[in-house]
């Protein structure tokens, strides 16, 4: 099972062979830091929204309701699914799904297991920037020997708070703003990103996916990586390259693995300075995380 710090799996029944899920496109109120909520738009309660978990082959049912105040659609953001269930109501076939009702996105899996993200693709420069996305994962079918973790990367303007501000309150979101003040990892500002906990000898891999704005170079600390995937599709062995760190831009995924090989405390970040801070304040926070050894 993919860990996803701070975001839940979503669940699903198994009706007639198929894998029906439900997801709710609402407002969200998100603590980002202790006492500090945005006033956004996800998923079942949460930004990002829910993951989603399957595996090849699967036959799934993906009931969307909008609870949101104007239309929205869901596109799966890298599956190769039929052009009416891709969600681009603005070009395709598929529909608009409108304040109070629903939509059956119903596929089957085709793609090999590998990451890949599920957003709005409705008026987008306003509903991405707001929160509308998750994590949409295909697994393997046997159990693998590994950690495994999943981040979300995401930016926001908060409304309402000057340079140099963090306090406790329940802010708007300004999402055709490009001044970004709190940078997330899975909806969440350090130090209220939960860490990664390992131990030593272990295989490690971390998913990182980007649905929002900025490109984002993640950079781990004492250790060196392979990129093992990229917007779900594996890369051959001979070709994988090594490296401490790995620009993720928009609309990417990529898949990340090292061995727990030197212990201690050890950052792991975004390394553009801004985006490592909490509006602008001194100590470590924005998108930043910690990966942290047993002892």
């Amino acid at each position: 099972m993919i860990i996803t710090p701070n975001i839940n799996n979503l669940p699903f029944k198994l009706q007639n062979g198929i894998k029906y899920f439900q997801l709710i496109a609402e407002p969200v109120e998100q603590e980002i830091l202790p006492g500090l909520f945005i006033k956004g738009w996800g998923y079942n309660g949460s930004i990002p929204g829910p993951t989603i978990q399957v595996k090849s082959g699967d036959y799934v049912k993906i009931r969307v309701i909008n609870y949101l105040p104007e239309a929205t659609s869901v596109h799966w953001h890298g599956l190769d699914v039929p052009n009416k269930m891709d969600g681009v109501p603005d070009v395709e076939p598929s529909p608009l799904i409108r304040p109070g009702e629903y939509f059956d996105y119903q596929f089957r899996i085709t793609n090999p297991p590998g990451t890949h993200m599920y957003h709005t693709h409705f008026d987008s420069s306003m509903q991405q920037m707001m929160g509308l996305g998750g994590a949409f994962i295909i697994t393997e079918s046997h159990q693998e020997n590994c950690n495994d973790y999943f981040y979300m990367l995401q930016e926001f303007k908060i409304k309402d708070l000057k340079a140099g501000e963090v306090k406790p309150g329940s802010y708007e979101i300004d999402p055709h703003s490009m001044e970004f003040n709190f940078f997330t990892m899975n909806g969440r500002c350090f130090p209220y990103v939960d860490p990664i906990h390992i131990e030593l000898g272990e295989n490690v891999r971390i998913r990182l996916g980007n649905i929002a704005h900025d490109s984002h170079p993640m950079h781990i600390h004492g250790h060196q990586f392979i990129v093992s995937a990229s917007d779900g599709n594996s890369i051959p062995f001979r070709n994988r390259p090594i490296k401490n760190t790995i620009n993720v831009a928009s609309g990417e995924t990529y898949d990340i693995e090292f061995s727990a090989n030197n212990p201690g405390i050890w950052p792991f970040h975004c390394h553009i300075p801004h985006h490592m801070c909490n509006n602008m304040t001194k100590p470590l926070g924005g998108m930043s995380t910690i990966i942290t050894y047993s002892t």
